[in-house]
């Protein structure tokens, strides 16, 4: 068994056993750690949206096809990754699953290289948006120890209100915004205001 760790897990969903065995194939031989499905129905009953993964999925599958397979990933806002296995009739299909996020699509034959690099491709978005996933996770945990009048502080701090506006805004005295302040930086684990803009800024950015 490799001790080499895989490069990242890509899902295969393909109707035709031939094609997910020789793509588990090619891809093992990369270091890919390699799931197959037969169905869209059997890939979104038993696929991690924690995981570090891709998806490659053939456009016309018997039951759920690709396209429908992509919206309920879209319903579930999933961020994984997706490239489109294509016949050659099925171009403007695929076009239009590039329109709503797919990363690419490849025309059967296709070249091992250019499929190669497309996974390549998803897996550095897909460790991108996990990452991003994961600050984000870090900052609304710690932001949600904040009272709600801390919020309301943490708000006009980050509004570039002074302690003495604050005060007059919330009708509390200065001491007490001080106070509220003190107790921000400590439950963000914030050594400046810096960190404390870094923090806020962040959780407004990712819901904008």
């Amino acid at each position: 068994m490799s001790l080499i760790p895989k490069k990242g897990t890509v899902y295969v969903v393909d109707d035709d056993e031939a094609v997910r065995d020789s793509l588990q194939w090619l891809l093992e031989g990369k270091d890919y750690r390699v799931k197959c499905f037969d169905s869209a129905e059997s890939f979104l009953s038993r696929f991690d949206p924690r995981e570090v993964a891709c998806l490659i999925a053939d456009i016309r599958m018997e039951g759920m096809s690709g396209l429908e397979l992509q919206d309920r990933l879209l319903e579930r806002k999933s961020p994984l990754p997706v490239v489109f296995i294509t016949g050659h009739g099925d171009v403007p299909m695929a076009v239009s699953t590039m329109k709503k996020g797919a990363m690419d699509f490849i025309e059967k034959p296709f070249k091992e290289d250019d499929l190669l690099n497309l996974v390549e491709r998803m897996l550095d978005s897909a460790r991108s948006a996990f990452s991003q996933h994961q600050e984000q996770a870090s900052r609304d945990a710690l932001l949600s120890r904040l009272t709600t009048r801390e919020a309301q502080v943490l708000e006009r701090i980050v509004a570039g209100r002074l302690n003495k506006q604050i005060a007059d805004d919330l009708g509390i005295s200065i001491k007490t915004v001080e106070a509220h302040r003190a107790n921000i930086m400590e439950k963000l684990n914030a050594n400046t205001v810096a960190d404390l803009l870094k923090i806020a800024l962040g959780a407004n950015t990712a819901k904008a």
